[in-house]
């Protein structure tokens, strides 16, 4: 009743059609058991009356009701179909939009291929059952209580030996159900840790190429394989018992009402049309039986997917907007981090007691070794995760008291992984302005020096860049995504390693794009050459989480400190 219960809101809007579908439905099953007690009247007629006239009218009638049945049959299968498959629709629209709301750190704990699952493959298993069961539920509950009636005004003895199985049903059902349940989640896990390797393998082909891996993740794929195949067969054993006990001992109380039935018959007791309908009668409560079981069997089978899919719904996004948050208009872009300490994990912190300021227009440096921090310092601007302790102001409000999307607006981000969608040069660039008009699209494109080689291709603008960008070399994908920012035309900027895949000239020419364009903008800044950052207003020297040093290059090598060692040792090549 839970699964029904979540759902609710989903189904509530189609509850009209849902209502006609079970209509329809269930007078296919009056017109089944009108068949079926027509059928024995007809037997009589012909073996027992020899009434010709009544034979054709019967007939004329039996007819008749076919051809209303394969209506109603047509009408509840359409309606239930539309139903199911637009309430599965609008479900998989708002479990994708939850995901939009949750924070960095619940994708950062799980894997994109188990999410996949949970979307795609768990989001099916549910589908039957929350639209399609219900309708087949009414069909096979009528077409129960209108058998047991039947048959209790027909024979009240032959019935009760028909209602002797139901005890025995349950008991069974009962029996095979748990261990169902606990086959059909391990399946569901098993499937989505399948979905995650195929996603990992698939997008890191190139690696596993390189590092000559294709047979170590063949043996992996089929390990997995195997095991999903296992569990697989095990839940198939036991349903290949399950139903068939179940019509087992169905039949064999039709095989009992046949036998005692047969003996009422040549005792004169019934008429063999009252036998015959009785034993058609029987056989249609095997349908009941039968779906009952297999309902059941789903409700198992489908409790390990609707966990996996309300866990999702379930979780909360770790960075929301508080009740009396308000929208941020346009800032001036004064940052100031004050006393800020984070960590991902209790036992290590990531930055310890950080503060520092940037003024409108300032563009402040981010330098250090690998694991400084610098990274953590950028999406605690971005807001992608908020500080343990301290807090973030922007023109002198706390971050946290801005909603998140005023916030998001303000700034733009170029990561050190250059991210790109499917779809065009064109699309990507207008990303995060989606009424830019072409002219608007190519001046961007020409500050960040991607105008020459995207006219260069064929299709220009309208080029495919690809899944994630794999037509486009590391360097056109990162100017494309510096073009992508300059359109956004943001207050503040984030540059996490925003240069790390140009060459040396390229390198040159992006950086007076960024030039002219952080002007009058506050810029935070991550490089990997110090080159890079010597013309920063402010450049924070970060170690182990901490700020051990702040100032301008003239400043900072005149202290002869950690940024005059990483300066003067790495020669301004790379540093992490």
């Amino acid at each position: 009743m839970v699964i029904f219960k979540r759902f609710l809101p989903f189904v509530r809007p189609h509850v009209p059609r849902l209502l006609l579908a079970g209509l329809l439905v269930a007078g296919v099953a009056v017109i089944n058991l009108s068949l079926v007690r027509l059928a024995g009247t007809l037997w009589d007629v012909i073996t027992v009356q020899h009434d010709a006239d009544k034979m054709t009218r019967s007939i004329g009638l039996f007819l008749g009701l076919v051809i209303l049945q394969g209506l109603c049959s047509m009408g509840h299968s359409y309606l239930t179909a539309w139903v199911s498959q637009t309430v599965v629709a609008d479900f998989r629209k708002h479990l994708f939009g939850h995901l939009q709301k949750l924070t960095v750190s619940f994708f950062a704990r799980r894997r994109t291929g188990e999410l996949l699952s949970r979307v795609m493959s768990d989001v099916t298993v549910i589908q039957s059952l929350v639209t399609e069961a219900p309708i087949d539920g009414v069909k096979q509950f009528v077409t129960f209580v209108g058998g047991i009636t039947f048959l209790l005004l027909m024979n009240w003895r032959l019935c009760l030996l028909i209602l002797i199985l139901l005890p025995l049903l349950v008991v069974v059902s009962k029996m095979f159900g748990r261990r169902l349940k606990s086959l059909s989640t391990s399946i569901q896990d098993h499937t989505a840790a399948l979905s995650t390797l195929t996603e990992e393998v698939i997008s890191g082909i190139r690696i596993v190429k390189s590092f000559v891996q294709a047979q170590r993740e063949q043996t992996r794929f089929a390990d997995q394989i195997e095991q999903t195949l296992n569990l697989t067969l095990r839940r198939a054993g036991i349903m290949a018992i399950f139903i068939p006990v179940i019509s087992l001992l169905t039949f064999s109380s039709a095989t009992a009402v046949l036998w005692y039935g047969g003996r009422q018959v040549i005792d004169g007791v019934v008429t063999p049309g009252d036998l015959f309908a009785f034993v058609l009668f029987a056989g249609i409560l095997i349908g009941p039986f039968s779906s009952a079981a297999k309902i059941f069997t789903q409700i198992k089978e489908t409790q390990g997917a609707t966990q996996r899919v309300f866990e999702i719904l379930d979780a909360k996004p770790d960075i929301d907007d508080r009740p009396n948050a308000q929208p941020l208009q346009t800032a001036a872009g004064h940052v100031r981090m004050e006393d800020v300490s984070f960590t991902y994990d209790a036992r290590q912190p990531v930055l310890s007691h950080l503060s520092f300021e940037a003024k409108p227009g300032e563009l402040v440096a981010f330098v250090g070794p690998t694991g400084a921090g610098k990274t953590t310092a950028i999406n605690l601007l971005h807001r992608f995760y908020d500080p343990t302790e301290g807090r973030l102001t922007v023109d002198g409000r706390d971050l946290r008291d801005v909603t998140l999307d005023s916030w998001y607006r303000q700034i733009a981000l170029v990561p050190q992984e250059t991210i790109l969608f499917g779809g065009t040069i064109l699309d990507n660039i207008r990303y995060g302005n989606r009424e830019a008009n072409e002219a608007a699209v190519i001046e961007a494109s020409q500050a960040a020096h991607a105008h020459d080689f995207i006219t260069g291709f064929p299709d220009g603008y309208q080029t495919v860049v690809g899944e994630k960008g794999v037509n486009l070399s590391g360097g056109q994908r990162q100017r494309i995504a510096i073009a992508r920012a300059i359109l956004k035309n943001p207050r503040i900027l984030l540059l996490d390693e925003a240069t790390s895949s140009l060459d040396t000239e390229s390198e040159r020419l992006v950086q007076e794009a960024l030039q002219r364009l952080m002007e009058g903008r506050t810029t935070f800044v991550v490089a990997h050459r110090l080159s890079t950052i010597q013309r920063a207003d402010r450049i924070l020297v970060l170690d182990k989480g901490q700020l051990v040093e702040e100032g301008t290059h003239a400043q900072l090598m005149a202290r002869n400190g950690l940024y005059h060692y990483l300066y003067t040792i790495r020669l301004n090549e790379p540093i992490a």
